[in-house]
């Protein structure tokens, strides 16, 4: 059980959560209202509304908002989310599969088609990009809960498949069904995750070089920027003078 992937999901760049809060807490509502109304309202009978509760606490969502979005499900007036996947390629080759929950399919496939187009990519049929990435389930905990030999060992008391660690923290990768088994698992030794949820993994990266990083920033910030988009994973892979040549 070991790797070294640098591949990151853009819910994790530095910054981007305290930038844009308000569309955070509009995107974990939603991920909330969804997951409270597939299955049981309470987080402890319902492992997907469990994550998305504890995704939403871990970005200091108030106790308030969270209630409401599970309320709103209960009460049966809650819109009726739809969940998309739209595969592409941005800037440099790079792979992208970007993730929506939608009450409007077209107004989202719009949007998504824009954004792409405008900064560098294009959007090819289903299936053009996902062959090349593992769906597994994907928990994150802060570099706080401790160093990587004791988050290692936990994983793999756990059951986890794989763990890397870094100065931004940890992930722990899980076979797709063994997600939220893993995840209770940990919390007893390291507490409440960040987040727990089902990730696309690459099976290669790519690297970028400048112009090219710089562009592909920019198309994932308009996607992210989107409302109906939950989630954009990539296969890129920026190096540290890179980044550090973008500011």
């Amino acid at each position: 059980m070991a790797g070294h992937s640098k591949f990151k999901n853009i819910m994790h760049r530095k910054g981007a959560q305290d930038k844009k809060r308000s569309g955070m807490f509009s995107k974990l509502s939603r991920e909330i209202t969804v997951a409270a109304k597939m299955g049981l309202p309470d987080p402890d009978m319902n492992p997907r509304l469990r994550a998305a509760v504890n995704a939403a606490k871990a970005q200091s969502m108030p106790k308030d908002n969270i209630q409401r979005a599970i309320d709103k499900a209960s009460r049966g007036d809650a819109e009726n989310y739809e969940e998309i996947r739209y595969e592409g390629f941005g800037p440099g080759g790079v792979s992208l599969i970007i993730e929506a929950l939608s009450d409007n399919r077209n107004r989202t496939a719009t949007n998504v088609r824009t954004a792409v187009s405008k900064n560098g990519g294009n959007l090819g049929a289903s299936g053009s990009v996902s062959h090349g990435f593992d769906r597994l389930g994907l928990i994150n905990y802060p570099a706080s809960v401790g160093d990587s030999e004791k988050v290692f060992e936990a994983a793999l008391e756990a059951g986890a498949e794989d763990v890397t660690s870094s100065e931004d923290g940890h992930e722990i990768w899980t076979a797709q069904a063994d997600l939220h088994e893993v995840a209770k698992a940990l919390e007893p030794v390291l507490g409440e995750a960040e987040s727990a949820k089902l990730a696309w993994r690459p099976q290669t990266m790519v690297s970028v070089d400048e112009g090219d990083a710089a562009t592909l920033f920019k198309l994932i910030d308009a996607l992210d920027d989107d409302d109906d988009v939950q989630q954009v994973w990539g296969n890129y892979e920026v190096s540290d003078e890179v980044m550090a040549k973008l500011g």
